[in-house]
This record gives structure tokens, sequence and C-alpha cells, in this order.
């Protein structure tokens, strides 16, 4: 029988949120026995647990108390003070929840709207109140348009999957340090700190004009989709080689003299897109993407979903799955594991339970755990993987954005950087002449520049690997292998170590040597297919799979970490951001799909309003809607019993009480500069990440970082 990372450990899923239920899903993947407890309620609301049971339920045990039932509620307090970890929603939770959510020896984790502080603490939202009051609402969308609610509930899953990260950090905590404590996550802070590529500019220039992109980014171009003559292909030249190798594609290598810079081509970039769809707009979609690929320029067809995700990598990577839906009596699709793991492998669930049907378990899972439960001796606290070093080999966004949030809790990281430095240091917008958008995504690491086609640097490479506890990395798949460093060679100099390659596809994939950006991912895993309403295929203004990406790879990280405490093992994970985003398009499986709110202009913005409370008092929302302030329409909606909610720009969100209370964002002085800050979205009671420092310049940790390993300093041309 395979061992599982979180073998052993048992997790009570009591809150009704759908973050709760997709951090108990990932906790279940990794081995935790994960009982969901199901009230009546959890099914009530498009962004709670229960709407969304056949893929929420799938591989956890069931257990449905019943309100005022003595016997009950003693089980569901024994499962609650037995447990290592408890999943709950308290802004959301029913009287017996509020009841037994007072955990005295168990790590408990509770996801809400707001959090536990600032003038908003303890108020319940929904999903798409967060996502307008965020600024998540108003970076999706096109252009000329409205802002545009993501039906694929993003925020939810973020969170769920940050709560994931601040439950793991917090067992390893209890492992190491003996600490047990409770964590706060708020889904607004999870929100918010998604858009770090829209608040390089908000939080630096209050002049910066700001808009809907639609599928283009903020910070790289070309980026975006095009017409064919039979569909829609994603393109995305993500850095200078691949732009000058799609205009010497596209018959235009005057295009690549002509704008030459990232800044030039996102001032020019509605030119830019013209020249594109006149060439995709001559050519099918196979045909377009084909020629991409010959010429490694990121591309991708939009997958359907069509009950799931239709797309042959998807299939070849065994990310879905059919079962038999008890409650409908009809089989039902639900994901396989993005969390692939060499030693420890992400399972799929095997079943969905019925509910309520495993109180005979529960009784014995808890005569087992009086038995054998034991507690480690309470040490010095520390951040919890203080001690831990990482070696990062990343650029862009999703390896080094999964090492910031590693950093933030402790871990020592050395990000190892090209000659020039990481791509990213580029992109605009800047401060003295450095990239704002890169020091978010790269504090609190030490720099070290390698030529690893050098044979010095690379031994120096190895040296580092030999002694770190983690390798991260998002290079192309068999890019390390050239260099001799295939993930059997990396295990056999450190059989302890943790290397976690993050890839658009999988290593272990049809498309391996494919370039893949966000947006792409978000295309060919169903995403953009399910993630609106829109005719138009619509990325998220989040870079969803980047982030969502970055993030999977820490959680499986955290996991493998547990499991070396154990075991002393070291393994490989082989992330693909596309099984990621397509476990994302879950809840869009199985013929189910969220109803958008309506979107109504207002005279200084836009309100969401539930789509059947406008709908069956039509005169509230009709064209005197223009004539008032989203204020005025919301108080009119509200005093009639419709919900409604103002979309903020990302500037007003940034600045609202809740935000600055709860210092999501600050500043940091360096050298007489001051550079915005993101801070971690976990709050953990006894251990809290925290930002010490901005990223370094290229190479400046040099000297340091080799006379601490004991390697022999290496001179440089």
């Amino acid at each position: 029988m395979t061992t599982q990372a979180l073998s052993g450990i048992l997790v009570t899923e009591l809150g009704s949120r759908l973050a709760a239920g997709i951090s108990g899903n990932l906790l279940m993947q990794m081995g935790a026995t994960v009982v969901s407890v199901e009230m009546p309620e959890d099914a009530a609301r498009y962004d709670l647990k229960g709407f969304h049971r056949p893929v929420m339920a799938a591989g956890k045990l069931s257990f449905a108390p019943r309100e005022g039932v003595a016997e009950d509620e003693e089980l569901l307090r024994q499962l609650i003070e037995a447990s290592d970890i408890v999943l709950t929603s308290s802004d959301v939770a029913s009287d017996m929840a509020r009841r037994a959510g007072a955990a005295t020896k168990t790590i408990v984790c509770d996801i809400t709207a707001y959090g536990n502080s600032g003038p908003r603490a303890g108020e319940p939202a929904t999903e798409f109140e967060l996502q307008a009051l965020t600024g998540v609402s108003d970076t999706t969308g096109f252009p000329d348009g409205p802002p545009t609610p993501v039906t694929l509930l993003i925020i939810s899953y973020l969170t769920g999957a940050y709560a994931t990260i601040g439950a793991l950090s917090a067992l390893y905590a209890r492992e190491r340090q003996g600490v047990t404590q409770a964590l706060d996550v708020a889904m607004f802070d999870c929100g918010f700190i998604s858009l770090n590529t829209f608040l390089a500019s908000t939080l630096t220039d209050p002049n910066a004009k700001k808009s809907r992109l639609g599928n283009r980014h903020p910070t790289v171009a070309p980026w975006n989709t095009y017409r064919t003559s039979d569909g829609w292909v994603l393109i995305c030249a993500g850095n200078q080689g691949q732009w000058e190798r799609l205009c010497q594609t596209m018959g235009r290598p005057e295009l690549a003299e002509t704008y030459r810079t990232q800044g030039e081509r996102i001032k020019n970039i509605v030119e830019i897109d013209e020249a594109i769809e006149a060439w995709t707009g001559t050519m099918s979609t196979a045909h377009c993407v084909q020629s991409m690929v010959d010429a490694m320029v990121a591309c991708g067809p939009i997958a359907p979903i069509d009950g799931y995700p239709r797309e042959e990598n998807l299939d070849y990577r065994n990310m879905i799955h059919r079962l038999l839906d008890p409650v409908s009596g009809k089989p039902a699709h639900v994901p396989g594991s993005p969390l692939r793991m060499s030693v420890t492998p992400g399972t799929a669930p095997m079943e969905i339970p019925a509910r309520g049907e495993s109180v005979a378990a529960i009784r014995m899972l808890l005569a087992e755990r009086r038995a054998n439960r034991q507690r480690v001796a309470a040490l010095p606290l520390t951040r919890p993987l203080a001690g831990i070093k990482i070696i990062e080999l990343g650029q862009y966004t999703t390896a080094p954005l999964c090492a910031k949030h590693l950093a933030h809790l402790g871990a020592e990281i050395i990000k190892i950087e090209r000659p020039g430095g990481d791509e990213s240091r580029t992109w605009p917008p800047h401060i003295d002449g450095r990239s704002i958008t890169f020091r978010l995504n790269n504090a609190d690491k030490r720099s070290l520049t390698l030529d690893l086609t050098s044979p010095s640097d690379l031994g120096v490479l190895r040296q580092l690997i030999g002694q770190a506890d983690v390798l991260v990395e998002n290079m192309k798949p068999g890019a390390l292998a050239k260099f001799g460093l295939p993930p059997e060679v990396v295990l056999k100099l450190n059989p302890a170590i943790v290397y976690c390659s993050i890839s658009g596809f999988g290593a272990d994939s049809l498309y391996a040597k494919r370039p893949a950006f966000d947006t792409v991912i978000q295309a060919m895993s169903g995403f953009m297919a399910s993630s609106s309403e829109s005719e138009i295929p619509l990325k998220t203004g989040i870079s969803s799979a980047d982030t969502t990406g970055g993030i999977m790879a820490a959680v499986a990280i955290l996991g493998a970490l547990h499991h070396r405490l154990k075991s002393g093992k070291g393994q490989h994970i082989d992330l693909s951001m596309q099984d990621v985003s397509a476990w994302l398009t879950q809840t869009a499986w199985n013929g189910g799909r969220v109803r958008a709110p309506a979107v109504i202009q207002c005279k200084d913005g836009y309100v969401f309003v539930d789509a059947a409370g406008a709908a069956n008092r039509p005169g509230l929302a009709g064209q005197s809607a223009a004539d008032l302030t989203r204020e005025e329409l919301v108080r009119q909606l509200s005093e009639a019993g419709v919900e409604a909610c103002p979309v903020l720009s990302l500037r007003e969100s940034a600045h609202l009480p809740q935000t600055l209370e709860r210092g999501i964002w600050f500043y940091l002085d360096n050298n007489g500069l001051r550079w915005p800050m993101l801070a971690s979205p976990l709050r953990l009671e006894k251990t809290p990440p925290f930002v010490s420092h901005i990223a370094p310049e290229p190479d400046s940790d040099r000297a340091d970082i080799l006379r601490e390993h004991g390697i022999e300093l290496a001179p440089q041309a």
C-alpha cells in the first residue's frame, strides 16, 4: 500500500463555505482522513460546499449531525477534539457549528469573508460580493465592456488553497515545535493579493489609467485571444525570443524591429493585435496552433467543458474520474489529484459517500486515535519553516510565487538567476528603473547568478542542491536534465530533498516541450470556456493558472516536507498548471453552472445585483439606474430585499478601511525608495509569517551564499 504524505492525520471539515470544502479536498488527496460535517444549510447558496456536493464530498467521510440531538452533538465534540485540523467558516456557521468550534487541542483554521480583524470582521459575504469589493471583477472583462463576475468562484479556490498552506504550516510547526494554534484566513485578503500584477501600478502611481484588459496581460505583450477561420486561438509571446519568432512566422519581421521592448509593445498593443489577427484569420485553429508550436511560441485552443474538460492531455494525466453519485443515482465526474508526487502521490477520490453514512467509521476512528494519540514537547517558537533551505530556479510567476510564500513562513530562499537576471526584472512599471512586479513576487529572497553552461557554476548548483531541503523550478521540462540533473540524479545527490518542478502541461505529458503561459493554460484546461457568460472566451483578471500553480506547488512541498519528518525521504513533484486549472473548474462539471449576478451600470460605475431579484423587480433595474450612484442603487435594492453590491476599482479596494486595517499591503523603504509589498494572507496565531525585505539585486548575495555553503568563490567574468 502506498504511503501518503498525511497518513494518520484527521481533519474535521466543519465549515460550510466552498473554500473549506476545497481545503478539505486537498488534505484528503494527500492522505488525511477528512470528515465532512454536512448541515442542511450547506447547499443554500452557490458558494457553499453542499451546492457542489458530488465533487466536494467525494473521497471524504460524511457526518450529518442533527440539531438538538445530544448524541450527535457529543460525537461532533469528540471528533473535533480528536482532530489534528478543523476547518471552520464561522461567519456562515450554524448554531451547532458555533458551539462545537471551540477546539482546545486542535489546529483550527477559520475561513471567513473578512477575517477576525478590521471593521468588517465577522460579516458574511458571498463570493460575488468579494469579487466586486476586491477588484477581481473590475479587472475581469473586455476594455469596452462592464466588469465581469467569474462564475468559477476563483476567490473560494484561492482561499481554499491558501488555507491548506496555512493548515500544513501549522501542522509542521506542531510537529517540530509542539505548538497548537489557530489560523485566520480571509477570502477578501486572498482575492486582493492575487491581483499583484495590477497592484504594481495601483499602489505606486495615483495617475495610472486602469481598464479591463480582456485576454491581454497588464505587463507583457502580445498576449491575447485571436480569431481563426474556425474558432479562437491563444497566443502569448512572453519573452523577446518568442516575440521575434512569432513575427518571423507571420512574415512580419519588421514588427520585431519596430517594437523591441515590452514597454513599446504595451503602448502599441492595438496595432500589434490587429496584425496578428489578420494572420490567424487566414487559417484554422489547428493550423495556427501547429505553426506556433513549430516556432516554440506559447499558444493553445479553447478546451470546452462538456460534463468535464475535453482535452487529450488531461485524459493522459488521468485527471478525469467517473463515480456514482448516491444522491442522484447517476454517474458524476470528479477530478483526479493535481498533486503528482513520486513517493506520496495525491490520490483521486474512490467514491462519493451518501449523506451522513459514516457514523460507524467515525466512532471506530475515534477509538483508535484515543489509544494512539501523542503530543510533541513544546520548544521555543519560530516561524514554521525556519531552518528550511530552498533553492529556486524560477522566473516569471509560478516558482517565484511559491518560494515567496514559503519565505514569508520562514524558509531561506536562494534564488538562482541566469546571467542578465530573471526576465521579469524588466517588466513595467518601474521605480528607479527596477520592476515593481518583480519585487512583489520575490520579496524575502537572496540572489545568486549562475551560468549553468559553465562547469564551475554547474558544480556550484550541485553543491547547493546537496545541502538544500527543497528545489523548486519552473524551467521547461527536461531543461535541468540537459545539465545532468534529472530528478533521479537530484535525489541521488540529496535523497532527502523535495524537488518540485512546475510546468505548463507536466513533465509526463503529451505537450512536454510546448512553452506555456497563464492564458494558454486557462484556455486548454476548460477554464476560459466556463469562467464567464461571454460568447468570447475570457480569462480572469487574476493570472489564475500562474497564481494557483504557484500556490499548489507550495501545498505539495509542505505535504512532502511533512512526510520527510516521518520518513527522512525526499521525492520529486511533477506539478502541471493545466492539471491545477482543470481542477479549478470542477464546480462546472456534471452540468453544474453558477448563475452570474446581473451587472447594472450607474452614473459612477457598476453594481452586481442578484439575478433572480433583479428579474422579479425590473423597475428597480431600469433606465433610472443610470441616474443613480452605486451607493444609491445598492441602498434602494437592499431596502426592497434584493441583494446588491457595488463593484469597486482596485484603487478603491486598496484604500478600504478593511484593507488598511488588515495591513494587506504596506511599504518597505530601501535606499530612500518606498516599495509596495503584499502581506501573507495567512494569519497564524503563534508562528505568524511576515515580510522582511524587498527582492535583492542580481547576484548581490553571491559571496555570502558561497561562503556559508563552504563553496570556493568562483570568479566572475
